[in-house]
């Protein structure tokens, strides 16, 4: 967290710098020698914690009318609170400090940075998304008259530049929160809020992931095609989305949605590379679970004979990867087996999926029973 400051300039120079800076990234800066900046001298020479806190109680209001001087006083008031342990009454000052500085990077990364040690993510979330529309408002305002684009460019640079190290906690702390949300509904809520705040986002891969197992809680159809086809459109190699699509529109009754599994299951194959000599543990279980999904499509297909080849693939990719994966695979291909009549081939793949506990092993277990006495029945 960056501590607060605060500036002492000409007021030429602060004439000179306002206009670049209106309506984007906001900096509190005092004149130096107004009363207002003669107030802080005073302040910064007090050594005693609680009557530096009454001094800058009083500056605020003595200063009432400087916005300026009400958003750097308050904001100091929140740091004081943080440090003693309020951090209610930080967050409710430092909240004021940001109704008179509004675009002020330092500001929402000190009251981000609050709402992280009171666990309140919802504040944090707030905090965090105003920062990234800050952020990213820097050099999206009107030109200054006279200055050149490439002055204008360059400069907008800089100012991202100086402010990345924020931008980024804002970033990480945004993450968190929806890694840490539990209900399906207020995560995809936080999602959907963080996409635009921090567009290319270093998270872009986990956060479609963690969109898409949302919406699939939530068995919300409609939206899990329209997010997962936006995230395709800025990233259309992303494994996660391809996956969850695939395995979206494979449980879909609607026609023509398992042909669409049948895609987009393929298409996370050749993407994950799984046979290539740097082909790590995610690009493999990403193609295991790929396998098994386009092999289950085949089989609603009517294609059994040519599911068991893409089952027998995800089993091998996923054995001692995953083992929920792992014994779903086995479960369908031994249920492909069944179908053909292969019971010895069957018995084998049911036999391995009923040993591993999960949901997916009652399942096997019944069809084992079943497949072993259509074998005895044959004898």
């Amino acid at each position: 967290m960056k501590q607060g400051r605060w500036s002492v300039v000409l007021v030429t120079l602060l004439s000179m710098v306002a206009p670049l800076l209106q309506a984007q990234l906001e900096t509190i800066t005092i004149p130096a020698g107004t009363p207002e900046d003669q107030a802080l001298q005073a302040i910064t020479k007090e050594s005693d914690s609680s009557k530096k806190l009454s001094m800058y109680e009083d500056f605020v209001q003595k200063f009432s009318s400087n916005p300026a001087a009400i958003a750097y006083g308050n904001w100091q008031i929140s740091q004081s609170y943080q440090s003693a342990g309020d951090l209610q009454k930080a967050l409710e000052y430092g909240d004021k400090a940001l109704a008179n500085s509004p675009h002020n990077l330092d500001i929402l990364v000190s009251q981000a940075s609050i709402a992280q040690q009171m666990k309140n993510n919802s504040k944090l979330m707030d905090y965090a998304v105003r920062g990234g529309e800050v952020y990213n408002s820097i050099g999206k305002v009107a030109k200054p008259e006279g200055m050149s684009d490439q002055d204008f460019a360059n400069q907008s640079q800089d100012q991202k530049t100086s402010v990345k190290n924020s931008y980024e906690f804002l970033e990480a702390a945004a993450f968190n929160v929806i890694v840490d949300e539990s209900n399906a509904k207020a995560r995809m809520n936080y999602i959907e809020r963080f996409t635009p705040a921090f567009p290319d986002s270093r998270f872009d891969e986990s956060i479609a992931s963690y969109a898409m197992m949302s919406l699939s809680e939530l068995k919300d159809m409609t939206r899990v095609v329209s997010y997962g086809e936006k995230a395709l459109a800025a990233n259309p190699n992303s494994l996660p989305t391809l996956l969850l699509l695939a395995g979206a529109y494979v449980d879909d009754p609607k026609p023509g949605s398992v042909g669409k599994a049948t895609t987009y299951a393929q298409r996370a194959i050749a993407v994950a590379k799984a046979d290539a000599p740097d082909a790590d543990r995610n690009r493999k279980l990403s193609a295991g679970v790929a396998h098994s999904t386009l092999g289950y499509a085949y089989m609603k297909q009517d294609k059994t004979a040519a599911a068991i080849p893409e089952l027998k693939s995800a089993s091998g990719l996923l054995k001692g990867l995953e083992d929920q994966q792992y014994a779903i695979a086995l479960y369908r291909l031994g249920y492909a087996y069944a179908k053909l009549s292969r019971v010895n081939e069957a018995r084998d793949a049911l036999t391995e999926a009923a040993k591993i506990p999960g949901s997916v092993q009652p399942l096997s277990q019944d069809l084992l029973t079943k497949v072993n006495a259509a074998r005895a029945k044959a004898k």
